[in-house]
């Protein structure tokens, strides 16, 4: 049963007429009439009698209707209060941000933020990279935080969203260290003796940019896939108890390097093997129809200035 449906036989009830009640509610005649007809078969009786002009209710359209009445006015109550919640809320900034920037980027970096920014009301909303974009397609989050490469770009319209750069973030492959400091698993092993590798399951963002680090190198790697997940925290984990090596975010083992707890996996005489990404903050273009929050509004001015100044907060 639809909220229409009753508006429409509250209609009815009142004019007593199909035709005056159709254009009323701005459809058809026929249109009307099979709502009406879909309202009494949920209700498994006759609600008007038709044997009659003008048009009257049968003692189940009086009770109908009398119910309606009550129905309708507490569904517009209750409207009015959520709506108040959500006015209440106009302070609060939603971000969407895939799992691995909000376990390691996000916090610091709104630490950051309210240093320079001010005080800040946020709620993160951690979802896989696709839905999170979808939470900004949709019009579920003020602002969505991603990474972001050349090959591996989110489709988002130019014309219909902003876009600021935060900063920079490298992939690389870490281990866990020996007594000596060294990684007890040093890329690029050998072809009789491969590498233990701690992946991203498939599809995972993280894991189609290692694919691509893999490709692009210079040398040839070997190694034994033994553990997968999509998640960054999850391969970090493994790679701290030495299950084998790992392509993680440098944001997600600063702690962990500097407590001795991982270590570069690649050789000391080479550069590291890595990739560069970019962070990036996303909203939808302001119009009329979706204008911006005051906070939201407040802080994108902020991030965008502070990127034309080179200030933005770091985490």
């Amino acid at each position: 049963m639809e909220t229409k449906w009753l508006e429409d036989f509250v209609s009815l009830a009142e004019t007593r007429s199909f035709s005056r009640s159709a254009q009323l509610r701005h459809v058809t005649q026929p249109a009307f009439s099979r709502r009406i007809q879909a309202l009494e078969a949920w209700a498994g009786t006759d609600l008007v009698d038709r044997s009659s002009y003008p048009t009257r209710l049968t003692p189940a359209g009086e009770t109908l209707y009398a119910q309606s009445i009550e129905m309708l006015q507490a569904l517009h109550n209750t409207r009015a209060m959520l709506r108040g919640h959500a006015s209440a809320g106009q302070d609060v900034i939603e971000f969407a941000v895939p799992h691995t920037l909000a376990f390691t980027f996000f916090p610091a970096w709104v630490s950051s933020l309210r240093e320079r920014f001010g005080p800040l009301k946020s709620r993160l909303i951690a979802l896989n990279v696709h839905d999170a974009a979808m939470r900004l397609v949709e019009g579920s989050c003020d602002l969505l935080i991603a990474y972001h490469h050349p090959s591996q770009p989110l489709q988002l319209d130019a014309d219909r969203y902003e876009m600021i750069t935060l900063g920079s973030e490298s992939l690389a492959p870490y281990s866990r260290p020996d007594e000596h400091g060294q990684p007890l698993f040093r890329l690029p092993g050998r072809p009789a003796q491969p590498l233990p590798y701690l992946g991203y399951a498939p599809g995972a963002y993280l894991g189609q940019l290692t694919d691509l680090l893999l490709k692009q190198s210079g040398t040839a790697i070997h190694l034994d896939r033994v553990y997968e997940t999509d998640m960054a925290e999850g391969l970090k984990a493994m790679a701290t108890e030495g299950h084998g090596v790992a392509f993680l975010p440098h944001s997600a083992v600063q702690k962990e390097l500097r407590a001795g707890a991982l270590a570069g996996a690649w050789p000391a005489d080479l550069p590291p093997l890595a990739i560069t990404m970019e962070v990036r903050a996303y909203r939808a273009r302001p119009s009329g129809k979706q204008p911006a929050k005051g906070t939201a509004q407040a802080l994108w001015g902020y991030l965008g200035q502070a990127a034309q100044d080179g200030t933005l907060p770091k985490p």
